[in-house]
């Protein structure tokens, strides 16, 4: 059940459905807009749902289905049930590609892969078009929609002689109108003309007499006549002939064709219910495309859990404004059924209500809503709303009176599968007493189960909420310091009307005011004044929160970058040490050598005294040429012995045998506190030895080494994540074009040397935007689109210099 009757004016659908007749390509699509309506069958809802979220699919992948032709022939075939009838040549066109774009739904339909687009090919399952049909039908009339000269031999005969009898008529009487006007008996620019369905030429009214014929018809002005030439009455007599006779074949093609169309007309309703579902279906795939609708998880039973949630008008205006439009969050389930909304005015609380309830019902009439990804929502059997001013002088109904008119439909008819939504509740009648007979409304309601959304400003609403099990607080966020809504709804807590605040900011006379406050009394004064604390303490809390959560997320880049160039360093560090294991080995194997050959060259020499001197001289010098190769430079110079002694603070010290340098911050005893770059350290003294601290250019080397190499290592990183595959599928031509210049010169930039973008066949517009910007980048070789079996000129690849 929906009440009120004007309940899609009230929410907003009544635009929706107009917006979706708009998508629609044909009356076929318009008529099942018409008739959508509330269902509450889950098995409906969910197949309805599947088929529009399928078709959003397609249209997503740029695929290339049938949009044209899509013409409602339903007069054609109930005239073609009349038995004696026939149809003209335009309907049986309309018929041919219409029954044409049905087939090819069917074949691009079933031909996807298997378990993908189920719905949809449900939805044709029983629909078929013989070819047989749309061969007699085509056979008759063209592609163009005109007659087919060959549609019979009769009327190809018929054709040709009348053609041939055009040709000689048009030469006989071109032959009599030169003539005419050499005599100067017609005008000079005058040509024949056709009068009465025969070819007649013009004549001046004083020279009629000359031409033998018959006078058809005169100018309004009486100066000239319309002559047929007595030489061609034959002629116009057997062109009129050959018209007639080739009209009563036309008839005679056009009843057969009538009367085999007959045979074929309840499958023909069927299909043509099916192209309407199709235009039904895609238009309500196209608007969810607009306002970004997804499909929820469904459940029978009424549930709201929805994430991101939006209302899909204002987000179309706003988008058009260029304004961002503010999602909430919602979740009403068992334990939580009824939500009470409190804030100030023009805060979104209304908004909020009509949001729920214009996407509730869009979801049970089969279409996809404007929520985020992991949303779930369920069936209710009834929504009742109470919104806006419903006083009726004929009635003679107040606006409190048409309230609690709407309150006693609600009470008494109101269950636990219903939803209700009330905006400003209590309102219109003296507060005390509103307030107290919309708090037992309330509570009627609760135990009844009922599912709700209700806006109000009344604090014994608030509380009642906040002690009762079933009903939560919810509240509009507001910024009190600027006194300026945020349109964020937030679950928990009531809101606040910030009357007195507002009133302040306005300019209202402060002593105004300070009475209002007076009258108000120092109790309520206290809990807004709580709550404004409130707000402003969540305030501050999520700005730190933010700036945690950005000290987080460099906290977290630095430990990469740190965990990656320490992973680079042991790397580095084995391959040196096999490197100098390589290099230990070559040298041994020399100096073996080398002491072989200095024994052999002393045994050959008999052991003279000054051979032998000469061959250790020798060996000698080739162990101090070692040593120097070998001999590692640090990066500091040991102090000098002279400056030895006890270390102290401030000393520059490394460990024995290391080259890394640091300074003694503290000694204890037998330990120093070392710091090392940025990092302390605890060490034994004996471990220490003094040296010179590095030199501005040692570090600025060290520094732009490293510098160097984590740029390096970054643009090597980005080397390996980078795909060289763009996919832009489904974007408006701005932001895929934004896409396509970002992703070339990202490519350039890693000398990436062949980059492939996606852009789908569909009309050509992303292909020729793609393809037009690539022309002008001056660093792309060349063009070219890629593989029939990869794509075709579906993606295009370009080889970059």
């Amino acid at each position: 059940m929906i009440y009120p009757e004007n309940f899609e004016i009230k929410i907003g659908f009544a635009q929706v459905r107009e917006m979706l007749s708009e998508l629609c390509l044909s009356p076929l699509g318009r008529q099942f807009v018409n008739r959508m309506t509330f269902l509450n069958r889950y098995d409906l809802v969910q197949r309805l749902l599947e088929q529009t979220s399928e078709f959003k699919q397609l249209l997503e992948s740029d695929a290339e289905i049938p949009l044209q032709h899509y013409f409602d022939v339903t007069a054609y075939l109930d005239r073609a049930a009349i038995v004696g009838s026939f149809l003209e040549v335009q309907a049986f066109f309309e018929i041919k590609m219409s029954l044409r774009t049905i087939r090819d739904s069917l074949r691009f339909i079933s031909s996807t892969e298997e378990g993908t687009f189920e719905a949809l090919k449900a939805l044709g399952a029983n629909v078929m078009v013989e070819r047989s049909l749309i061969a007699a039908l085509d056979k008759v009339v063209d592609d163009a929609g005109a007659v087919r000269d060959d549609a019979t031999p009769e009327l190809q005969r018929l054709k040709r002689d009348l053609i041939a009898q055009q040709g000689a008529l048009r030469k006989t009487i071109s032959s009599i109108i030169r003539h005419a006007k050499n005599e100067g008996w017609t005008p000079g620019d005058s040509e024949p003309t056709i009068r009465g369905g025969r070819l007649v030429i013009p004549v001046i009214a004083e020279h009629k007499r000359r031409i033998k014929g018959l006078i058809h018809d005169e100018s309004n002005t009486g100066q000239t006549v319309y002559i047929e030439p007595e030489s061609i009455f034959e002629l116009n007599n057997d062109i009129k002939d050959l018209e007639n006779a080739y009209h009563r074949e036309l008839i005679r093609i056009l009843m057969g064709l009538t009367n085999t169309l007959r045979n074929y007309i309840p499958e023909l309703r069927k299909a043509y219910q099916y192209l309407g579902l199709l235009d039904f279906i895609r238009a309500k795939a196209a608007f969810a495309r607009r306002v970004e609708a997804t499909m929820p998880k469904l459940h029978k039973y009424p549930h709201i859990d929805w994430k991101q949630a939006i209302h899909p008008l204002l987000y179309l205006s706003h988008r058009q404004l260029g304004r961002p439009t503010i999602p909430m969050d919602l979740e009403l389930t068992r334990d939580q059924r009824i939500l009470l909304i409190s804030g100030p005015n023009a805060g979104g609380k209304s908004v909020s209500l009509k949001t729920v309830g214009l996407v509730q019902y869009m979801l049970q009439t089969g279409m996809l809503i404007p929520v985020g990804d992991n949303s779930e929502a369920g069936i209710f059997h009834d929504i009742f709303i109470d919104i806006g001013d419903e006083q009726s002088i004929e009635n003679d109904l107040s606006t409190y009176s048409s309230h609690l008119t709407n309150m006693k439909k609600f009470v008494t008819v109101a269950d636990n599968k219903s939803l209700v939504l009330i905006d400003e509740f209590g309102t219109g009648t003296e507060p005390v007493l509103g307030g107290a007979i919309a708090e037992a409304v309330l509570q009627n309601l609760n135990d009844s189960k009922v599912f709700g959304v209700i806006t109000t400003h009344y604090t014994n609403l608030k509380n009642f909420a906040e002690r009762t099990p079933g009903i939560v607080n919810g509240a509009m966020r507001y910024d009190h310091k600027n006194l300026q809504p945020l349109y964020q709804l937030e679950i928990g807590k009531p809101g606040s009307s910030f009357a007195i605040e507002i009133a302040r900011k306005i300019g209202l006379p402060q002593h105004i005011v300070d009475k209002a406050s007076t009258l108000v009394g120092k109790d309520k004064i206290r809990y807004d004044r709580l709550l404004e604390e409130l707000e402003t303490e969540k305030q501050e809390l999520e700005k730190k929160l933010r700036e945690a959560n950005a000290l987080e997320q460099k906290l977290k880049r630095s430990v990469k970058e740190y965990t990656e160039l320490k992973n680079y360093l042991e790397e580095s560090k084995v391959d040196v040490m096999r490197e100098a294991k390589g290099k230990a080995k070559l040298l041994l194997k020399d100096a073996n050598q080398k002491i072989e050959a200095t024994i052999q060259q002393i045994k050959q020499s008999q052991a003279e005294k000054e051979q032998t001197k000469n061959a250790r001289r020798e060996l000698e010098t080739f162990a101090t040429e070692v040593v120097r190769k070998e001999e590692p430079r640090p990066a500091f110079r040991r102090a000098a012995a002279a400056n030895a002694g006890p270390l102290k603070q401030g000393d520059n010290v490394s460990l024995v045998g290391q080259d890394s340098v640091g300074q003694i911050v503290g000694i204890k005893g037998k330990t120093a506190e070392v710091l090392f770059g940025g990092l302390k350290t605890i060490v034994k003294v004996d471990n220490l030895e003094r040296a010179e601290a590095e030199t501005a250019k040692q570090k600025k080397a060290k520094a732009e080494a490293a510098e160097g190499y984590t740029r390096n290592m970054n643009i090597t990183q980005r080397m390996a994540d980078f795909a060289a595959t763009l996919d832009i599928r489904g974007e408006y031509a701005e932001d895929a074009l934004n896409k396509v210049m970002n992703f070339t010169d990202e490519a350039i930039m890693l000398g990436i040397p062949e980059i492939k973008i996606i852009h789908g066949r569909g009309n050509g517009v992303l292909r020729q935007v793609v393809r037009d910007y690539l022309y002008s980048v001056r660093e792309v070789a060349s063009l070219s689109s890629e593989v029939e079996e990869r794509g075709g000129d579906g993606a295009t690849l370009a080889v970059l210099k």
